[in-house]
């Protein structure tokens, strides 16, 4: 990197102006201070070596910052002040210029339109708290602050955090930040970074000085006093996942741009800087994998109070401030829009000129559509030499042209060319421009974007129904696009479509231009025959948030609806009030709905009122998590099945469960709390549970780690009186056999246990013995018993085949994955042989069997009247085995029904026995090798078919409920928990 030409980076200069005395005993303070800076030695540098020799060995050996370090330490040492002076008054001059040079980099990207002013002043006032960390956070002396700190500022789209990192330069440049902390600042964007491919720091550090000359040696000689600015982080077009072994320490080294971001963040060059990092939230490994414990992550949002501020530094009237005001925090669609800057500009230049016409913005403005319609009526009129309505209209259909083609092919920032490809010419961009419909861009230079990409989309909206024609604009065929600029998500498009489907929204646009939007019928035809054919198809539309937000836009009752008439069944993701509010008015018109999934995926507050009174779900309140909807729940006499799974239970929602189950309206009969990390000192709590519980049959306890001590506490349950429960699921709750007599005395005595599913625990055979030999006795009322997967061996194989041969109860047993092999199989078949079993279905796959047990297995099929499903997958039978097994199975004896059996690698000539089986009896249903294990994802089920329900217009056959985890992750591993299907 070549520096400046003057003398104060002269070498020369600066060993010409000592003696020849000074000049040895410079040689020898040198040769010490390469020792202390750790630098490698070089034969040449020596005492020998003359002025200028060492002037040229200087430069090609050592990186200017560390030359000039040790010349300013030694020249101290040798006290020679002007020499030092001259360094200090150099080094003066080049901060000063780093800040005139940021001056003018900040003033460029400043937006120059109407707002700018009034979004200053505001940003000043509101963004003090956070200019206080940014203090705090660089002053070294501050308890706040860390060795090689980042400073992340977050913030979505529009948030401010441009106009932030731009005040704080302001404030640095002007003396009212970082003073005697800060010398430097280095500046740097996401699209800066992504047009370049191999660069030196040096290099990197330069891009911004004129023609590339930057005093590298200076800036880099105190990293302590640095600042790099790295923009929009969630924009590059790399990750920084970079092995530890390529990172460089060589400021002038040419290397991988990856490279060089990530040995800059490692501190692995310029060690002891700071990082100021701008971004998206976002889940890229990009932000994880540098967000250390002690660094600082800064939220840029519009909270209800900044938001206030805004409004009434808006209006400067209180009663006008204060109507808008109303009107936004009453709709939750409206506050959702104003969180951040711009976007609150749009809200009130909208309302405050309907104000200014004496109109009611309750009544003009109740949706997001009403705004931009009103905003781009207001905006493209408001010239006083705009006369024309043919006039409007054309630059109404060139804008909306730009923002359809600009979405269809990923582009947000817009050339001087894509304007003329639609037809603009330069007046008609000055006016655009004029009414802040268009802003330069801040990240490409000499480009122009729409205000908000709300606008962009809007606009693209009203294209599609003027049905324009496409438009290949330039910039769309570029290859390469940034992150920032792939547009693929239309939903808000086509909410906007639907928005502008009433009438009476159309009318802004359609009485401003006089226009009709001429594709409006075909599209509401349209909209009505696709849902009656989604109707007949429910599993082309997964989830529903996407089409009620369209329908709630739209808010024509007769079209909204047509449109749901057809749904059976409804899937709805909440996360917010907005969510809660959409579904709730949808649903209202849900007449035919049989089928309602709902996860809620995150914990909110829903806020009153609802937006019709009529609207059921009104008791939703999740300050206090869930317990309002449980209790909601409870009240609504068709709940039969309630899943709380991944949910952490505390002792309140244990005492709220008590009440809902122990009132005489509960009809919950399945309770399902899996996953909940819930251990044996809350199994009193589950215990108390099957005492109260009234109408409970079923308990789902999977995946908790429960240990022998918990579940001894639930048997002494499961023997009480009022306990009525007929199934106990324990799947993988680290069990082992110090609970099994516990559990077989359950099932020796129990006059209601039918079900119990003891899957993926350490019984051994011990545990699986005092399980099962409560079953050869007539008062054990067990139906259905699952072992699989609990350790046992065939040592034990001739009890259960007893058990087998003896129970006339039994219909279910699973042992799947336990080592039976072909000795104990031979056992269980004599048991399956015996007319007084009355097993229907029996799983043993994954059991070490080969086709040495076939034989025997094959006889069980042609002489057993009851089993009707036989699970065998994931054994190694062999071509052999599975032939005789399917010689058995063609026969008119067998009546079997399901048969698993592992064809994954049999032969052609067995491949066709089976296709032969298959003809003979087309009713045997063959499973494959997955069939037997699935994970258990929709966890509650309400029938709805009684009157008073929770949701409106309730015919219901079932209701899912999926809750949030709000615990930490479980400590056991998830893939052996498992659901039966």
């Amino acid at each position: 990197m070549a520096e400046s030409n003057s003398t104060d980076f002269d070498l020369l200069w600066y060993l010409e102006n000592l003696s020849d005395k000074e000049f040895q005993s410079f040689k020898k303070y040198l040769a010490r201070k390469i020792l202390d800076f750790k630098l490698p030695q070089v034969p040449l540098i020596n005492l020998r070596a003359t002025k200028e020799e060492l002037a040229n060995l200087l430069p090609i050996s050592y990186e200017g910052q560390y030359i000039w370090n040790m010349l300013y330490s030694i020249f101290l040492m040798m006290r020679k002040e002007d020499h030092c002076m001259k360094i200090i008054g150099r080094r003066n001059r080049n901060q000063e210029a780093c800040k005139a040079l940021m001056r003018r980099k900040v003033t460029l990207q400043w937006e120059n339109h109407t707002f700018g002013e009034f979004h200053y002043k505001f940003f000043c006032n509101v963004a003090s708290d956070v200019f206080y960390v940014l203090q705090l956070a660089y002053d070294s002396t501050s308890c706040y602050s860390a060795n090689d700190l980042n400073v992340f500022l977050m913030g979505d789209r529009a948030s401010g955090k441009t106009m932030t990192i731009n005040l704080a330069v302001m404030k640095w440049i002007n003396g009212e930040m970082w003073q005697n902390m800060i010398s430097y600042v280095v500046h740097l964007t996401s699209h800066e970074i992504n047009q370049m491919t191999d660069s030196s720091l040096a290099e990197l550090i330069a891009k911004d000085w004129p023609d590339g000359q930057a005093p590298i040696a200076d800036i880099l000689s105190d990293p302590k006093k640095l600042l790099f600015i790295l923009e929009d982080v969630d924009n590059l077009r790399f990750e920084l996942n970079v092995n530890e072994h390529a990172l460089c320490s060589n400021s002038t080294q040419k290397v991988p741009i990856p490279i060089l971001l990530v040995s800059l963040l490692k501190r692995q060059m310029a060690p002891g800087c700071w990082f100021l990092i701008s971004s998206r939230p976002t889940r890229e490994e990009n932000i994880k994998v540098f967000l250390k414990t002690t660094d600082c992550y800064v939220t840029l949002q519009l909270s209800n109070e900044k938001r206030e501020l805004y409004f009434h530094s808006f209006f400067n009237d209180r009663q006008r401030a204060s109507t808008a005001l109303m009107l936004v925090h009453d709709n939750e669609i409206l506050t959702s829009l104003c969180r951040v800057a711009i976007l609150c500009w749009i809200t009130c230049t909208v309302l405050n000129r309907q104000m200014d016409k004496g109109h009611d913005p309750q009544h003009c403005c109740e949706t997001p559509t009403d705004l931009h319609a009103h905003f781009l009526a207001d905006a493209l009129t408001s010239e006083a030499r705009l006369t024309a309505n043919q006039y409007h209209l054309g630059l109404l259909k060139r804008l909306c042209l730009l923002a359809a083609g600009g979405l269809f092919l990923s582009t947000l920032n817009f050339s001087g060319e894509d304007f003329r490809c639609v037809g603009f010419t330069e007046a008609d961009v000055s006016v655009l421009q004029a009414v802040n419909i268009l802003l330069p861009s801040s990240t490409h230079k000499d480009r122009y974007k729409f205000i908000h990409l709300n606008v962009q989309e809007f606009c693209a909206a009203i294209a599609f129904l003027m049905a324009v024609p496409n438009c290949l604009i330039p910039s769309g065929s570029r290859e390469y696009k940034e992150k920032r600029e792939q547009y693929c998500d239309f939903n808000q498009v086509f909410t906007f479509i639907f928005g502008l489907l009433n009438e009476n929204r159309r009318k802004i646009l359609e009485t401003t231009f006089g226009y009709q939007l001429p594709m409006v019928e075909s599209f509401r035809r349209y909209s009505v025959e696709y849902m009656k054919h989604l109707g007949r198809d429910q599993e082309k539309l997964t989830h529903h948030g996407s089409l009620f937000y369209c329908l709630f836009e739209n808010q024509e009752e007769e079209f909204v609806k047509k449109v749901v008439n057809p749904l059976k069944e409804v899937t709805v993701y909440l996360q917010s009030n907005k969510d809660m509010m959409v579904s709730l008015y949808c649903l209202e018109y849900c007449c035919h709905l049989r089928t309602f999934k709902l996860s809620v995926q995150r914990i909110f507050e829903y806020k009153e009122p609802l937006v019709r009174p009529t609207a059921r779900l009104s008791y939703i309140s999740t300050a206090s998590g869930f317990e309002e909807l449980l209790k909601a729940l409870a009240r609504n006499r068709s709940v039969i099945y309630l899943g709380l799974n991944c949910t952490s239970i505390s002792l309140n929602m244990f005492s709220l469960l008590r009440e809902i189950l122990d009132k005489p309206t509960c009809q919950i009969s399945h309770l399902s709390l899996m996953k909940c990390d819930l251990r044996a000192s809350e199994c009193g709590e589950i215990a108390s549970l099957l005492v109260n519980g009234g109408s409970l049959r079923k308990l789902t306890l999977t995946n908790n780690p429960l240990r022998s001590d918990g579940v001894n506490i639930l048997c002494n349950a499961l023997l009480h009186p009022n306990c009525t429960l007929t199934s106990l699921a324990l799947v993988f709750c680290c069990l082992t056999e110090k609970c099994c007599s516990s559990l077989g005395r359950v099932l020796l005595l129990s006059p209601t246990l039918k079900q119990l599913d003891l899957c993926v625990n350490h019984l051994r055979n011990y545990g699986v013995l005092h399980v099962t030999f409560p079953l050869i006795f007539p008062t054990c009322q067990l139906e259905e018993l699952y072992l699989s997967g609990c350790f046992f061996t065939n040592d034990i194989c001739q009890y259960i085949a007893i058990v087998i041969a003896t129970n006339e109860t039994l219909r279910s047993l699973e042992i799947g994955s336990n080592s039976i092999e072909d000795a104990g199989m031979q056992l269980l078949c004599g048991g399956l042989r015996h007319p007084d079993c009355m097993l229907v279905n029996i799983g043993l796959e994954e059991c070490m069997l080969t086709g040495a047990c076939c034989e025997s297995l094959a006889s069980v099929l042609t002489t057993n009247k009851t089993l009707e499903r036989l699970n065998i997958l994931q054994n190694q039978l062999g071509d052999e085995g599975i032939v005789k097994l399917l010689e058995s199975l063609i026969l008119p004896d067998c009546v079997l029904q399901i048969i698993g059996l592992p064809l994954n690698n049999v032969s052609a000539e067995t491949q066709r026995m089976v296709m032969t089986v298959k003809e003979r009896k087309p009713d045997l249903i063959f499973l494959s090798e997955t069939w037997s294990v699935k994970e258990g994802r929709e966890i509650g089920v309400i029938p709805a078919s009684q009157p008073g329900s929770v949701i409106p217009n309730s015919n219901l056959d079932y209701m899912f409920f999926k809750f949030p985890r709000m615990s930490t992750a479980m400590r056991m591993s998830n893939t052996a928990s498992r659901q039966r299907l």
